[in-house]
């Protein structure tokens, strides 16, 4: 192989397994922007009758988001959702420090996932609840009697919801949660909060507040793991500031793009060490290359809410950000035996894939990767062998880190034997060609690429550049060769598709 050249072998005949389409699920959170003024703005005049903004749903249901998390996050861990039905009032959020307007509950969250398209994932609050309120919650959401199915029909609903996606907790582990959890009292809380959960509705799946320590998740998971579907994790990899400032430097970012991974492979030892693996699967309900912007909260003072006005910045989020969401996308896709849900943290504003302003939307380079994985990648993984060479970037800690230029999965329509293959180039500077082949090119009647790029790492969309970064395609026509190769720009996504 020369230098600088990458070799990818496909057996499209050999399938490993079939992605979840939940994987492309995202999150929605009560912090800052993401609800009022993000997806509800009944204010706004691109707002529809309830009150929901058009040019999002519209966003969302283009990358066919399945599933959508909420409300928290940490807000949900002193979150009261009774109040936040029927008749409302405001107030005090104690995990943001700020006045919650409480206009957007349990029926609007529905009703809005129902205009995406998308499953609504609840997470109930295990920190200032009690396991009888996450079972009233799910009484409220899919029973047809009892008081609180009466209630949801007397608010003028009168058919369940058939939510059947439910979160015990939010990161009860941390000691910055409110309603912090040892590791045994975690499992007793756990135990008690899914018998009465299943004794309302024995047809939902439950997940579980996780990390990737044998030690916690032995247990939680003796005591309560046939009750549970999933485990939940959660990962940022580039933390911000309390004084708004977002970690930059392409390098750093790239040197943790395979993080995820490790992590994944850690849980799946895990799961396999107690016994669990193929009875439970990892949601990694909230993840993001970038952590959000929200100062003094490990602290007791005062909170300095304009500081996060700092999420709202787009240039923040570039290239590296397109590149490490689709490395991490990848690793769902080769891990799909075991991840079977994850959700970008969040959708909207923050550091998010999509930007609300005052006349319209901005779609983040990250959007645009969600917009070739769920269009352009199919449901079958089938094996691939990928020789790439390797580069050394610097990471944030000082140590040389050695990184692929190039990382690819390929995937295959059950239906029509379409491939598709999604390739990433890592480096920032170099493109770097890459050899196909194995799958007999002279089969295909060619094949169109799609490659998301702009022009530096640094490149980002906003209000008055909203395609900086953006999706190029091209067509390339095959001769009787039984392979071919194509050219990977530096930091760029592409998804090749053979029809």
């Amino acid at each position: 192989m020369k230098k600088h050249q990458a070799l990818l072998d496909i057996l499209p005949d050999h399938v490993v397994g079939n992605r979840d389409f939940m994987i492309f699920g995202h999150f929605l959170e009560h912090f800052h922007r993401q609800i009022y003024g993000g997806i509800y703005d009944p204010g706004s005049h691109l707002a529809d009758e309830n009150g929901f903004r058009r040019d999002v749903i519209e966003a969302l249901r283009k990358i066919k988001t399945p599933v959508i998390r909420w409300p928290g996050g940490c807000f949900v861990s002193a979150y009261p959702w009774k109040k936040g039905v029927g008749q409302r009032v405001p107030y005090y959020d104690k995990a943001w420090r700020v006045e919650e307007p409480n206009s957007f509950g349990t029926d609007e969250l529905v009703a809005f996932c129902r205009e995406v398209g998308a499953a609504p994932f609840i997470c109930t609050n295990a920190g200032t609840g009690a396991p009888e309120d996450m079972s009233d919650w799910v009484e409220y959401c899919n029973l047809d009697i009892g008081e609180w199915a009466a209630l949801r029909r007397a608010n003028g609903h009168d058919k369940p919801y058939n939510v059947r996606y439910w979160s015990i907790g939010n990161e009860n582990y941390g000691a910055w949660e409110m309603g912090a959890k040892t590791a045994d009292e975690w499992a007793r809380l756990v135990l008690e909060s899914a018998k009465m959960m299943k004794r309302v509705d024995h047809t939902i799946e439950l997940a579980i507040a996780s990390i990737p320590d044998l030690d916690w998740n032995a247990t939680v998971l003796r005591q309560a793991g046939d009750l549970l579907d999933w485990v939940s994790i959660h990962g940022y990899w580039s933390r911000a500031s309390d004084a708004g400032v977002f970690e930059q430097g392409y390098d750093n970012i790239v040197a943790r793009a395979f993080e995820p991974e490790e992590r994944i492979v850690t849980v799946k030892h895990i799961l396999g060490s107690l016994g669990y693996l193929g009875k439970l699967r990892i949601a990694f309900d909230e993840w993001n290359l970038r952590g959000w912007c929200h100062p003094n909260f490990m602290s007791f003072g005062a909170a300095d809410h304009a500081l996060m006005d700092a999420n709202d910045i787009n240039s923040n989020y570039n290239m590296a950000d397109a590149v490490f969401t689709a490395c991490f996308l990848n690793s769902c896709l080769r891990h799909c035996d075991v991840v079977g849900m994850a959700n970008f943290s969040p959708a909207v504003n923050t550091v998010g894939a999509i930007f609300t302003h005052a006349d319209g939307i901005v779609l983040r380079p990250t959007y645009h990767v969600f917009d070739l994985f769920t269009n352009h990648t199919y449901e079958e993984i089938v094996h691939s062998a990928l020789a790439t060479p390797e580069f050394e970037v610097e990471s944030s800690d000082g140590q040389a880190t050695s990184v692929p230029y190039l990382d690819a999965v390929v995937t295959r329509d059950s239906t029509t034997g379409a491939i598709g293959v999604s390739l990433v180039n890592l480096h920032g500077d170099d493109a770097i060609p890459c050899r196909i082949r194995g799958f007999g090119a002279s089969a295909y009647g060619g094949a169109t690429l799609r490659t998301l790029n702009g022009q530096s790492v640094d490149a980002y969309n906003d209000i008055d550049q909203a395609d900086a970064v953006s999706i190029s395609t091209s067509q390339l026509a095959f001769d009787d060769a039984s392979d071919f190769s194509i050219e990977c720009p530096p930091h760029s996504v592409t998804v090749l598709n053979l029809n």
